[in-house]
């Protein structure tokens, strides 16, 4: 297995977020080629993709890091790994790989949330070091 951070948007990398993308959530559409390249080209963000010896993308993740006054921040997000290669240690590798980059661009924590019902996952962040925070987490959702 590989982990890389995508440096250009592909057809395979298009073709994998629409495979991937109804994998981890109903409610939201995969991304098109120019919000992936927004998302590739943002200094805030880094896409890694998990790919196996044949070049077949088996996950993928963003980690969003950004400077406020209390220090640098990584936050992951969108943490999706192809239901035929769960179980392989795909979604640890890509974590393992955010947590290293944070640490390299000089993040004090790097934070992530779960659904409860997500099992899997939550035992997967807890494995890799994360911890249970008491706080409450708010959304408001806008009109685009």
């Amino acid at each position: 297995m590989f982990i890389e951070i995508v440096a250009e948007v592909t057809d395979e990398l298009l073709a994998a977020f629409e495979r991937l993308i109804p994998q981890l959530s109903s409610s939201s559409p995969p991304p098109s080629a120019d919000e992936l390249v927004d998302i590739v080209t943002s200094p805030a963000t880094d896409l890694f993709l998990a790919t196996d010896d044949d070049g077949t993308i088996l996950g993928t993740a963003t980690l969003v890091t950004f400077r406020i006054p209390t220090g640098r921040r990584a936050w992951i997000e969108d943490v999706v790994v192809d239901d035929a290669a769960r179980g392989l240690g795909v979604g640890g590798a890509l974590t393992q790989a955010m947590v290293d980059r944070a640490e390299e661009l000089g993040c004090t924590t790097v934070d992530l949330t779960s659904r409860p019902t997500r099992e899997a996952a939550n035992h997967l962040y807890q494995r890799e070091g994360f911890e249970v925070r008491d706080t409450n987490v708010y959304r408001r959702k806008l009109e685009p």
